[in-house]
């Protein structure tokens, strides 16, 4: 068989069983090598689009899926979605057709454009070598955690395999938990010990099931309160001692809290300046440690007295073994009261700015969170808009919330909630959208409707580059290049095959509720016609760090 065709069923036999992407003649072998082999190819209609479809839907399945483009202007149109991933160590393999004659009008150097972004390469270069090189790019791709670009010259995928070089490798192992040394496990141990009001802020690297329910009994042992990062939003849904996501979205609350802590544990979590509000989020007297399994991640971001190398899971149960008696720390009665009652934005009163034509997107929000079903997966864009359904939707688990914001692309939303979709099928998928965003990714409207996915679309729609308009007009600067003419939204929804409603007041959700009743065969778009008097809270918070 050929190199194109070997490798194909090499990568499914490898656990490569989810592909996305747009086929070219450079791609066309390998793709439908795969997709013989078992795979699953979803066509996007671009390749940015196709690569955050794959960043998503490597992040909520917790496996290595591929991204498979043309060889020259694919990987180009890809490039912000990779670079994405790869500033999120997202396990993803980029499957890219390449030519290698500099005469060739395909010709880039795609080697040293998909490093400029932070991804890997690997490249095929023989036929009795091609199939443990491709093996070797997965085994990479999930064991460093990062996203591999493989590289398939056009005449090497042409060429014969010898039968001796075709058979393909099992799939990997997994990445090899981290086990943290004693010495720093005593460590924490003391830190801990000496703590009254410890909180305890979870990260990507806390992402899974055992992950939060170590976190959860160490945290029950020492009396901490719990929050996440933004990427690790519902992990401790429902435990009556959680903050929420800590950083620009914080309530504030749990800003006063955070603020109030004498010791801050950041367990898989960078402690960046989102999370950290810049680092307005630490106490003058709070001691903070970073627990992490890859040793370079400590401290990267602000100083930290104890730095722990080790996965997150099994840091935290070997702390507990190690542990004394039980403490009350930071959970007393009164906090637990405060919570309760104020420790959800929906919870907290504000004035509504509706008005005859617009709506307020705190009440469209809280109100699309009582709407919805509560088993829901959100994928959320960038802009002024974001941080509405990041803090009022609430979601059941860290699988029901999709962040691709490392790279603050907008337009990235709609494709990271088709990807997030398929992952957890169960779900109703709820793409939070601005009108920049929808439209600039609007293509993927047709994606979610040629795949029958039962899609809640919502477009925070302010006709502008909300985030500019706010942060520059205060100054009496032009806003003519980031405002924009009304758009009719639902119509173009309509045009893809979606039932779309524009939504001005609370009435007009009653379609939504219509639609959520059933059968729901069409996906759904929502149009909502925003206030946009001032910009966002988390906005004002965001720019008075840079």
């Amino acid at each position: 068989m050929k190199v194109a065709e070997a490798v194909g069923r090499a990568l499914t036999a490898a656990g490569v069983q989810q592909v996305f992407g747009v086929v070219g003649s450079g791609n066309f072998h390998l793709t439908n090598a795969m997709v013989a082999a078992g795979a699953r190819f979803v066509a996007a209609r671009h390749e940015g689009g196709a690569a955050t479809m794959a960043d998503a839907y490597a992040r909520i399945s917790g496996t290595v899926p591929a991204l498979s483009v043309h060889q020259g202007p694919g990987l180009t149109n890809a490039l912000t979605g990779i670079a994405e991933a790869a500033k999120s160590r997202t396990p993803l393999l980029v499957l890219a057709a390449e030519v290698t004659r500099p005469t060739s009008n395909f010709h880039v150097d795609q080697t040293a454009l998909a490093e400029a972004v932070g991804a890997v390469t690997e490249r095929v270069t023989s036929a009795h070598t091609a199939v443990e090189q491709a093996c070797g790019a997965v085994r990479r791709a999930l064991r460093e955690r990062r996203t591999v670009l493989l590289n398939l010259p056009l005449e090497v995928q042409a060429l014969d395999v010898p039968d001796t070089a075709a058979s393909a490798a099992p799939p990997p192992a997994a990445r090899a938990a981290v086990e943290p040394s004693e010495s720093e496990v005593s460590a924490l141990v003391a830190v801990l010990a000496r703590s009254r009001r410890p909180v305890f802020v979870a990260g990507r690297g806390a992402r899974a099931a055992d992950g939060r329910d170590a976190l959860r009994a160490l945290a029950d042992r020492y009396g901490a309160l719990l929050a996440t990062s933004a990427v690790a939003h519902g992990l401790f849904h429902g435990d009556p001692w959680s903050l929420g996501i800590s950083g620009g979205f914080a309530t504030p609350l749990a800003v006063e809290l955070i603020q109030g802590a004498d010791l801050i544990v950041g367990w898989g979590c960078a402690l960046n300046m989102w999370t950290m509000r810049h680092g307005r989020l630490i106490g003058p007297d709070a001691t903070v440690v970073q627990v992490d399994d890859d040793a370079s991640a400590l401290g990267a971001h602000r100083e930290v007295r104890l730095g722990v190398t080790g996965d997150v899971a099994r840091t935290a149960r070997r702390v507990l073994e190690a542990a004394g008696d039980r403490r009350r720390g930071y959970r007393t009665d009164d906090i637990a009261r405060a919570i309760a009652s104020r420790g959800r934005w929906r919870d907290l009163p504000y004035a509504d700015e509706s008005d005859r034509d617009r709506i307020d997107p705190r009440t469209l929000s809280a109100a699309l969170d009582a709407i919805l079903p509560a088993e829901r997966v959100v994928g959320v864009d960038s802009g002024n808009f974001m941080g509405y359904p990041s803090a009022y939707l609430s979601v059941p688990d860290e699988d029901g919330f999709c962040f691709t914001q490392a790279f603050q692309s907008i337009g990235l939303g709609l494709a990271t909630t088709i990807g997030a979709a398929l992952a957890r099928p169960d779900r109703l998928p709820v793409a939070a959208l601005g009108d920049g965003g929808a439209l600039m990714g609007a293509a993927e409207l047709d994606t979610v409707r040629r795949l029958g996915l039962p899609m809640v679309v919502v477009v925070y729609d302010d006709e502008a580059y909300g985030a500019e308009v706010h942060h520059f007009g205060p100054d009496g600067f032009p806003l003519d290049t980031v405002t924009f003419p009304p758009t009719d939204i639902a119509a173009v929804a309509r045009g893809y095959g979606f039932e779309a409603v524009t939504v001005r007041g609370r009435a007009d959700l009653k379609a939504v509720e219509d639609w959520v009743a059933g059968p729901r065969s069409a996906p759904l778009l929502i149009d909502a016609k925003v206030t946009a008097e001032h910009g966002a809270w988390w906005l004002e918070e965001a720019f008075r760090g840079h």
